[in-house]
């Protein structure tokens, strides 16, 4: 026996996704934006396949990307050296983000916290790490967006149309 309401789930996530890859795709183009990798795993990052708490799990998980941005963001400019200050970094973000009650999205603010903290050789740091931070911010801005989108009574309304729920006798 097929479980509908899992394979609803699942196509409702995959079409979350999509979206966000398009919708990155696509403003990337319209501002002339060429560094999209981390805009895009921001996005992925925020997007949650469950839809009863989606709304608020995308909230908790920009927090704690907001908190890995800024741990990384800080760090970085405080010292140079990549091996200690991302250790550190890594250490400080997963304290902060248990005081903060944001354990769920705590690989989120990892995540971020490396992101922020890469970059390629020859670059400035400060250069980069602004960039970075402005992506991963952009990025989960347009994840909670997507989120609101696919979670608000009219896109469940037309997502129901479309797919049918199994217990509302769309067998």
């Amino acid at each position: 026996m097929v479980d509908k309401a899992r394979i609803r789930r699942i196509l409702i996530y995959a079409a979350k996704c999509v979206t966000g890859v398009l919708m990155v795709l696509g403003l990337s183009r319209l501002v002339n934006y060429d560094d999209i990798i981390w805009v895009l795993i921001s996005v992925m990052l925020v997007l949650s396949p469950d839809g009863s708490d989606a709304v608020t799990l995308a909230v908790t998980r920009i927090k704690a990307n907001a908190v890995g941005g800024v741990v990384g963001f800080l760090l970085i400019l405080l010292h140079p050296n990549m091996i200690f200050m991302m250790c550190t970094a890594v250490f400080v973000t997963v304290v902060i983000c248990n005081l903060l009650n944001l354990e769920a999205a705590t690989r989120t603010a990892l995540a971020a916290t490396i992101i922020v903290m890469t970059h390629e050789a020859g670059e400035h740091l400060w250069d980069t790490a602004v960039a970075r931070v402005l992506s991963v911010l952009a990025g989960c801005l347009l994840g909670l967006l997507i989120t609101f989108l696919f979670h608000n009574r009219y896109t469940k309304q037309t997502a129901e149309m479309i797919l049918p729920r199994p217990d509302r006798g769309g067998e």
